[in-house]
């Protein structure tokens, strides 16, 4: 980057904060409402912003595009499969949320069922954030900066000193952002970047089809149907090692669910809307914004295959060479801001979920006749303590043996499913009680691990079996069991408006139909012949 690109960028993200910092200054942070939970002001636009953000980070951006590279357009299955999950989030899981008062996910588990299943799924939820997420979004999202802008160049410097560099920039600024102004002040600028990455992140594949049909782009997108039509088919092979197809309408709709209905890093964005009507607002917006997301986070890596060639390797270099190939000069100042902030959304948000399940899980109802601005300033001592620790593990992930990433990642998978299970039957049955709940999450993790540990069999397709045998055991276990009665939910004042949003059935039915188009679209009936 030339002195002008690094002035554009300082001068974006030094806007962004201000813009994020000067709205949030109505959001009391001495209260644990305020700082988690933006007091519970959101609106449809900036809850959106705040779960897209938190969502995307560079890690996806380049592995999705990465992935397509080397297997095509099925991987479009974790972007466009994921708005129906969304719409379930919006007409089921969040109204429920909302009728129970809750301030997190576990929250509801311990209301259901009781206070050690809650601690579990906390503990659980939280130990995936630290290992598996904090850590390396900022390495990932570091890496990948590196690469596109070469820092290392610019600095002199060797490129682990570089990430390093990276990491601890927007490790601090992701502790100020929580600190200054807590959820508010993350969703506004979340919002801001969002915006960024939509039209940046179109502007590559546009980008890329006009260079590669020599000044038109549907000349491009013609080169690339005729060249490579199997890249663009959207319905993996039945043992792809990516999305194989039949995982569609079971394993991967289940790990959807599990994602954007059950995980607190997630949920905690919705339930900060001002009211229901908000929080169905934010999550019909992002199930839209997910199925055009394939545009930009999956289909650049076929343009990338047909511009630049089959022997990329690895297949992850794919899309910082297509940006650097595509973007002219004086845009990679805009585009580096827009990346650094999608390191950063990620960053707070997982953070903040993080320290919203440690503040009040733990520390609140363990510590007696705590006052909620201790709470608060407690909430902030975690965020910086994790925060700072995330930040220096970061550069040392590089010495992690191969394949660690994938091992860690699939840890998700020990504790997804029965959680699923769980707050499905917590919502629709009466006799779901906390010792069926354990039993299946030890059964669980040992007949998942071993899956994952003896066998080849494609963790999608042990998801497709295994969220039914879960939900069978806790039903038989409770139904049958010791303490088999009926449970009644207590009787809770709703903290925000539950009046729904007027328009969220014919939006959601919208998304639906959009969602079968996209598959049709990129399938042999459509283009990918």
């Amino acid at each position: 980057m030339g002195f002008m690109s690094i002035a554009i960028f300082i001068f974006i993200v030094a806007g962004v904060a201000i813009y994020a910092y000067a709205r949030s200054r109505k959001v009391n942070l001495d209260s644990s409402e305020g700082l988690f939970l933006g007091g519970r002001s959101l609106t449809g636009i900036t809850i959106a912003g705040s779960i897209v953000m938190t969502n995307l980070s560079t890690e996806q951006i380049v592995g999705q595009n990465g992935q397509s590279y080397a297997s095509g357009m099925e991987v479009m299955g974790w972007e466009v499969t994921a708005a129906v999950a969304i719409v379930a989030l919006a007409l089921i899981f969040l109204p429920k949320y909302l009728k129970y008062g809750v301030d997190t996910v576990t929250d509801f588990i311990e209301i259901r069922f009781d206070t050690t299943t809650k601690r579990i799924t906390s503990i659980l939820f939280i130990f995936t954030y630290v290992v598996s997420f904090l850590p390396v979004v900022l390495y990932s999202g570091s890496l990948v900066f590196n690469q596109i802008f070469s820092i290392d160049e610019m600095l002199g410097v060797d490129p682990l000193v570089a990430i390093a560099l990276i990491s601890g920039i927007a490790g601090i600024i992701g502790l100020l952002y929580l600190l200054l102004g807590g959820l508010r002040l993350s969703a506004f600028s979340d919002t801001v970047y969002g915006i960024g990455l939509l039209v940046a992140g179109l502007s590559i594949p546009i980008l890329g089809l006009y260079l590669l049909g020599d000044g038109g782009i549907l000349g491009g997108f013609e080169t690339i149907r005729t060249n490579t039509p199997e890249k663009l088919n959207s319905f993996g092979a039945v043992d792809s090692d990516m999305v194989p197809w039949p995982t569609l309408f079971l394993g991967l709709l289940f790990n959807n669910l599990f994602f954007w209905c059950t995980n607190q890093m997630i949920v905690q964005k919705a339930l900060a809307g001002r009211d229901l009507k908000e929080g169905q607002k934010g999550a019909l917006y992002v199930g839209i914004f997910k199925i055009f997301g394939a545009l930009f986070l999956v289909f650049p890596g076929i343009i990338a295959y047909n511009m630049l060639g089959d022997s990329i390797e690895p297949a992850d270099n794919a899309y910082p060479m297509l940006v650097t190939a595509v973007l002219p000069e004086w845009a990679f100042g805009i585009f580096a801001a827009v990346i650094f902030g999608a390191i950063l959304s990620s960053f707070v948000g997982a953070l903040n979920a993080t320290t919203t399940l440690l503040t009040l899980d733990f520390y609140k109802p363990l510590k007696k006749n705590v006052t909620d601005k201790q709470v608060s300033r407690m909430g902030k001592i975690f965020t910086v303590t994790i925060g700072l620790i995330s930040a220096l593990i970061a550069p040392f992930i590089s010495f992690a043996p191969a394949g660690l990433f994938h091992v860690v990642q699939q840890f998700n998978g020990l504790y997804s499913m029965p959680l699923l299970a769980l707050i499905l039957l917590g919502f629709y049955s009466k006799y779901a009680t906390p010792f069926a709940a354990k039993v299946t999450f030890v059964f669980h993790i040992i007949v998942y691990g071993s899956s994952q540990l003896f066998t080849d069999i494609h963790y999608l397709y042990v998801f497709s079996v295994i969220l039914f045998v879960d939900i069978f055991l806790i039903w038989a276990i409770s139904r049958f069991g010791p303490n088999a009665k009926p449970f009644e939910f207590p009787k809770t004042e709703a903290k925000v408006d539950l009046t729904p949003w007027k328009h969220r059935k014919w939006v959601s039915a919208m998304i639906l139909i959009m969602v079968v188009a996209m598959y049709w679209f990129f399938s042999p009936m459509g283009i990918a012949n």
